[in-house]
Parts: C-alpha cells; structure tokens; sequence
C-alpha cells in the first residue's frame, strides 16, 4: 500500500483508494473504502473523486449516524452500506469495488448462485462468498441485502453491482479485496473448462487445524 507507515489516517485511506485503482479493483468514480476511526467516526471516501488520484482532502469524516463531521466534499454515495457494516459488524475497514471478475460472477446468479470454496485460501473469508440480491446502489435494501450476505463472512457480492470486503484494518480489507478478485477470476477460468469441484467441508476443516498449527500467513522466525 502506498505510504502504509502514515499516522494520518486520511492519508492511510487515500493510499488505501490508490492502491486497489493501481490494481484494477477501482475505476474511475466507482467504488468506495472506509475506516472506523476510533468508536464513533468513520473515514470514507468522497463521492466523485477519482480514485486513482485520491488525496487526504478527498476523506470526509461522518458519525455512525451519518453526519459529515469534517472534510469538503460529500460522502460516497454508498455510506448507508458502510455504516451498517461498522453498526452491525467487528469489522473496522471496508472495501467495496467494481472490479472486473468479480462482478462478472455477481453479474450471472443464475450461473453462480454463489462462489464456491475452490481454493484453500478462500477460508480466510469465512468460506462460501455469497451474492446479495440486486438493489439499487446507495439503498438501505441493498445495505441489508449485502449484510445478510456477510453474516460470518469477510466478503460478498453484490448481484449486478459488485464486490465488498472487510477487514480489521485497512489492510487486510484492501488484501480480502485482491483475494476476492483473483478467486472471481479463478471460478471463471474454472468454469471455462470444467464443471467447478469445490473443496468438501472435511477438507476445508483439515486446512483450518493447519493452517492453526502452522500459524500460516504470519511471518515467523526461524528457530
């Protein structure tokens, strides 16, 4: 993430923006990300703002009611959904693109009802990422529509709209993100081919207790 050491939390958010925009996760206007900022503030991107070229004067500060507390622009258009998330989740950073495969995936409910568990990684978000049904963007249906479809999850899609993802800090919202995105693109290669063969529930288990035991993802020194 681009400059990931700032203590200025605005900062931190913009470098956020700008990196998933480098990746192909944020085109343009569309998209949002937040952060929670201590117990009752969240940051979260302005609307309009290009988010390749995101600056620390492009965060607006709300309450957890929606009111701007600070910053000249008004909030993404999608606050109602990011408040939400902190309201009824632990999560304290929020993601939400357009990127390409995973909405492709969300594009097609009939096909995809959901995406399956073909990657052991994917149990970093909670297994099965499920799509929330279609609802206009900026809406509190489609905030409840995407809440319910992240109960016990660290993603979801959005039908015809998207993807979300949470994180306990920016950073791994942004790296939950990346994930989304490159299993979208794996279940649709996949699909190309092959009828998709998810993971069985025993087999997500075992990479569970290895994944406990091996402590996998953090780095560790060597004894």
């Amino acid at each position: 993430m681009t400059n990931p050491e700032t203590d200025d939390p605005r900062e931190a958010l913009a470098a956020a923006a700008r990196e998933l925009a480098d990746a192909g996760l944020l085109v343009g206007t569309a998209g949002n990300v937040s952060t929670r900022l201590g117990d009752d503030r969240v940051l979260v991107t302005a609307t309009g703002v290009v988010l390749g070229r995101c600056t620390a004067d492009d965060v607006v500060e709300t309450d957890l009611a929606g009111t701007v507390v600070s910053g000249r622009l008004k909030p993404t258009s999608e606050l109602t959904l990011h408040l939400d998330v902190y309201r009824r989740t632990f999560a304290r950073a929020c993601v939400h693109t357009h990127s390409p495969a995973a909405t492709a995936v969300a594009c097609a409910p009939a096909r995809f009802g959901s995406m399956p568990v073909l990657h052991y990684q994917q149990i970093l978000l909670g297994g099965e990422i499920r799509v929330a049904p279609y609802a206009t963007f900026g809406t509190p249906e489609l905030a409840e529509h995407v809440l319910a479809a992240l109960d016990g999850r660290q993603a979801a899609l959005m039908a015809h709209h998207g993807a979300v993802a949470l994180g306990q800090d920016l950073r791994s919202a942004v790296d939950h993100a990346l994930l989304v995105e490159w299993l979208a693109e794996l279940l649709l290669r996949v699909s190309q081919v092959s009828e998709p063969v998810p993971l069985t529930e025993e087999q997500q288990l075992a990479v569970i207790t290895q994944a406990l035991e091996r402590h996998y993802g953090a780095v560790q020194e060597n004894p």
